[in-house]
């Protein structure tokens, strides 16, 4: 099994899926991950340090399962099969989720991932702009991005009670 290394930016990402309810593990994972080192298991994070590539795709990972309808958070498994929405919720998500932590943006936004925009998905989220900020909204998890009135989706249907928006 593998251990797990001293990084302040991978303590600090896990401390914070520890606050806000997102389980994790530390595995062995097999090569040829879709993201090297990650892996979801039954909605929660599988975490391979030997593997894990950027530690920042731990919290776009993350983001799917917070962003996920409640009734099939814990059943997410592999390479999720997500609606654009829900991409652009959790690339919204792990923005937040990097403030929330205290890391650079750019860990998360990196230059390996985003089609290479990465730095300019970052800038607009820092203007409090930027795709996904919408679908939170609608989720009913920001009023105000970033910051976060929920860092988990608790509502199953958005149109059941539309009456409810913040």
């Amino acid at each position: 099994m593998s251990s797990w290394p001293e990084n302040p930016v991978l303590e600090q990402i896990t401390g914070f899926l520890d606050r806000v309810g997102i389980e994790w593990k530390i595995a062995d994972l097999p090569e040829g991950e879709f993201l090297p080192g990650v892996h979801l298991e039954d909605g929660a994070l599988l975490i391979d340090p030997a593997r894990l590539q950027w530690p920042g795709d731990l919290l776009h990972e993350a983001g799917h399962i917070a962003v996920s309808p409640p009734s099939v958070r814990a059943a997410q498994n592999g390479k999720l099969e997500v609606s654009p929405a829900d991409e652009m919720a959790a690339m919204a998500w792990s923005y937040a989720a990097a403030v929330e932590c205290g890391i650079d943006p750019s860990i998360v936004f990196h230059e390996g991932g985003y089609r290479s925009g990465g730095a300019q998905l970052a800038a607009q989220y820092s203007a409090g702009q930027g795709v996904g900020i919408p679908m939170l909204r609608w989720y009913r998890m920001t009023h105000d991005f970033p910051r976060m009135a929920s860092w988990l989706r608790e509502i199953e249907d958005p149109t059941a009670d539309a009456s409810q928006t913040h």
